[in-house]
């Protein structure tokens, strides 16, 4: 078989990733916070990018008063224009004597000036105290010794953010060569600090040092911190009183008691700032409609340099390399440009999709959620379910029932018993929590007799898909519900 070459023209196409597309995507999934970020990297970044900077209305009203007084002409301003005369007259009544020494003399009238010193620019910082930093100070005011002192800031440099010690007394003491009894006497002053309880190994040193200091030691209380608090996780209060052969009436004004202990006490000097929510998008209720609103409070608006547009438009005298660099600069900043416009666009009609199939949500609250997927609302929007995924991604929505985040609304669909429209999971947790928190606290619903109930309201769910949504929303088990 003889071996030839040939040349054959073939047409195939191909999926490219190009720079600008991959942008486009990227802005899709970005938060409004990490999209504000990258929009002021970028300008910091391209000369060819600048912000349109708005006028003020106070601005814009003297900017309007300022043309008004410019067009009107010098003889119309000269004919309004009158001759004012000034007539200075001196009053003769006044006591021109006494004024005069009373403005001279060393009483109230006089000035006097006085050196204040000016306050510090960090009086104006504001700074939680941390739970090291209170510790620290009690210290140094009992006066420690130079020993006492640096065991004390070990102690202290070694507790958690609950307050408790993460290393034992023994290893303090191996690994800095102290004596051991040395280093439990400084752990003993150290729990005589406030707040109270800190500095306890554990979750039952930390609960009788409160108990100590509320003057419950050697009582009923101690017995049950010590002994008993497995029964009393489980509220086995009849354990309890027949372990310590004491009545029930004493045996629940000790738990009630123990209930008011703290048992984290360093979590009041908790340092962590709380992150607060900017919605994305606003849903306000108009009559009987609702109206979507994109959020651009704070959001700088773009627009291409003109000094970049005229030199490429018009061809100044610039070299051939500094030419394509501004058309590079422009391009990149026209495609941002557009690319955020689209992000914008497609944030707005995800969520007028999501307000078509979620009308009864918005109307009434989380128990009429229905069951939604991402291919319902990319078969309504025509775009790919992918694009709603990065769409949905970290953005939140301000409605009349909360603000809520947007794949909050996608949720899965329960059948129900007796045939009739499915319902979302998230509405049956809601459902859950309302039966939960209806119960007789003194019996309270277990999961089988709670999935009974919802099969009474035609809702078909298992026991254990109870037990799952009840521990997604943080509620206790039944026998924990319980109360006396």
């Amino acid at each position: 078989m003889a071996i030839e070459l040939r040349q054959q023209l073939k047409l195939t196409q191909h999926l490219v990733m190009t720079p600008q597309l991959q942008q486009a995507i990227r802005l899709l999934q970005l938060s409004r916070l990490e999209m504000m970020d990258m929009i002021h990297q970028e300008m910091e970044e391209n000369p060819a990018l600048e912000e349109i900077q708005e006028a003020s209305p106070a601005e814009e009203m003297d900017k309007a008063q300022a043309n008004e007084r410019e067009a009107a002409s010098d003889s119309d301003v000269a004919a309004s224009e009158k001759e004012v005369t000034i007539e200075e007259k001196i009053n003769e009544d006044i006591d021109w004597s006494n004024y005069i020494d009373e403005y001279n003399s060393t009483g109230k009238a006089s000035f006097e000036f006085e050196e204040k010193s000016v306050p510090r620019f960090e009086a104006f910082l504001s700074k939680k105290e941390s739970l090291t930093d209170h510790l620290l100070w009690q210290l140094a005011m009992i006066s420690p010794t130079a020993e006492e002192k640096q065991i004390g800031s070990l102690i202290i440099g070694n507790l958690n953010k609950s307050g408790y010690l993460d290393t034992s007394v023994e290893e303090i003491a191996r690994t800095n060569d102290f004596p051991h009894e040395e280093v439990e006497q400084v752990l003993f002053m150290v729990q005589a600090f406030d707040p109270v309880g800190v500095g306890a190994r554990d979750l039952r040193e930390c609960l009788l040092i409160q108990a100590q200091r509320l003057g419950a030691d050697n009582s009923i209380v101690t017995e049950i911190i010590e002994n008993h608090l497995g029964n009393l996780e489980n509220k086995n209060y009849n354990a309890i009183c027949k372990a310590t052969k004491a009545d029930m009436e004493d045996i629940l004004f000790a738990v009630n008691l123990i209930k008011g202990l703290e048992p984290r006490p360093g979590l009041e000097f908790n340092d962590e700032n709380s992150q607060y929510i900017v919605p994305d998008i606003y849903v306000y209720k108009v009559e009987d409609d609702f109206v979507v609103v994109l959020n651009d409070d704070g959001m700088p608006r773009l627009r291409l340099n003109s000094f970049f547009r005229n030199i490429v438009n018009e061809g100044g005298e610039v070299s051939k390399g500094t030419r394509e660099y501004m058309q590079e600069k422009l391009n990149s900043a026209s495609w941002l440009i557009k690319s955020i416009h689209q992000r914008q666009k497609t944030i707005y009609k995800v969520m007028e999709s999501i307000l078509r199939f979620q009308r009864a949500f918005f109307e009434n609250g989380v128990t009429h959620l229905k069951p939604l997927v991402l291919r319902d609302v990319a078969e309504d929007i025509e775009m790919h379910e992918s694009t709603i995924s990065r769409v949905t991604t970290n953005k939140y929505a301000y409605t009349p029932q909360g603000i809520f985040e947007l794949k909050y609304f996608f949720s899965s669909s329960i059948n129900r018993v007796h045939g009739g429209e499915a319902i979302a999971s998230a509405s049956v947790q809601e459902t859950i929590r309302r039966i939960i928190e209806n119960e007789d606290p003194r019996k309270p619903y277990s999961d089988d007799k709670i999935s009974q109930r919802l099969e009474e309201m035609n809702i078909n769910i298992a026991r254990r898909t109870v037990a799952k949504y009840r521990e997604m929303m943080r509620i206790l088990p039944s026998n924990k519900r319980r109360q006396l």
